[in-house]
């Protein structure tokens, strides 16, 4: 038996639940871990509350890091022992030891620690797929940024920048601007009270961006749409503040012909050379020093609906771990 958060209903932190649960062995192409820190994202706040549908009752949680503790048959990647950290799979990341399909375990290398992994893996692979698949950002792009301190942001910032692009950014207060700036974001927009489209537009003498990343949602989505230039790509995923209303498609065209997409990371690291090449690059960013990973706070696994409160009210910044 092992302690497990599950949901039986979805709703608010207080369907959260910690129960025994059995584990049992792995089977074929499965391997059993033991989490040494689990990551908290908000997926597992849609998954929660039913924006995302899951069947019931459910695990929560789509990453962690740990040891294999025991390996099923046709499994030869990884063997007992082996530190390893991952993202995807059925949800279940919120438990000491869970059951995982194998195809999506990474050796963890030396100079990455299980918090950082765990803090790192979804974010920083949608980093990896934003910046690097969705729209391949070049060298002198200007692009935008919401949401700019959190935890996808703050590892936007620094791998842009590495890239060599500016980045205007978006943030709720004057504390989370300083901390964007200080992860390299260029421009920070306080947006509670200025508006980003005007600042945007000041920023790039009237042109606009070629592309905005957008995990905000309701809130930003149709000014976002007025930061792009013709021809511009609105990369919506998120909704942190709410769902995106239904749009005319129509008002793509008389904005700009512009492009519009939603985008999810576990599309693009469904393939096994794809989650591979993406890890391979978010490794190599962490270890060189160009992106650095700040785990800004831990839960206890008893604590998780007080990390889901705090989480859903914006009162983290960076990423957030739980600890079993």
């Amino acid at each position: 038996m092992a302690e497990a958060i599950r949901i039986h209903e979805t709703g608010g932190p207080e369907v959260i639940r910690l129960e025994q649960v059995a584990i049992g062995e792995p089977g074929p192409e499965q391997a059993r871990i033991r989490h040494t820190a689990i990551g908290v994202n908000f997926v597992d706040i849609y998954h929660r509350s039913g924006l995302y549908k899951l069947p019931l009752p459910s695990g929560l949680g789509v990453e962690g890091a740990g040891t294999v503790e025991a390996v099923g048959p046709g499994v030869t990647h990884v063997k007992t022992g082996d530190r390893v950290t991952y993202v995807g799979g059925p949800p279940g990341g919120y438990s000491e030891v869970r059951l995982i399909p194998a195809d999506r375990l990474l050796r963890l290398p030396e100079g990455v620690s299980d918090r950082e992994a765990a803090g790192m893996m979804l974010k920083g692979l949608t980093v990896w797929a934003l910046v690097r698949r969705v729209h391949a950002v070049k060298l002198g792009e200007t692009v935008l940024f919401h949401a700019a301190a959190g935890g996808v942001g703050l590892i936007a910032c620094r791998w842009l920048k590495a890239l060599g692009a500016t980045v205007i950014g978006t943030a709720g207060s004057d504390e989370k601007a300083a901390l964007a700036k200080a992860h390299g974001c260029d421009h920070v927009v306080v947006y509670s009270r200025e508006s980003f489209t005007k600042r945007v537009r000041e920023l790039t003498n009237g042109a606009g961006v070629p592309v905005v990343y957008d995990s905000v949602g309701k809130a930003t989505f149709e000014g976002s749409l007025d930061c792009l230039q013709p021809f511009g790509l609105m990369v919506s995923f998120g909704a942190a503040s709410g769902v995106v209303p239904p749009i005319d498609i129509g008002m793509l065209g008389a904005k700009g012909s512009l492009f519009l997409t939603r985008p999810s990371v576990f599309t693009y690291t469904a393939k096994r050379s794809d989650l591979e090449q993406g890890a391979a690059e978010l490794f190599e960013v962490i270890r060189s020093g160009k992106v650095k990973i700040e785990v800004r706070a831990t839960y206890a696994l008893k604590d998780a609906a007080q990390c889901h409160r705090d989480l859903q009210a914006r009162q983290t910044t960076g990423s957030i771990v739980l600890l079993p």
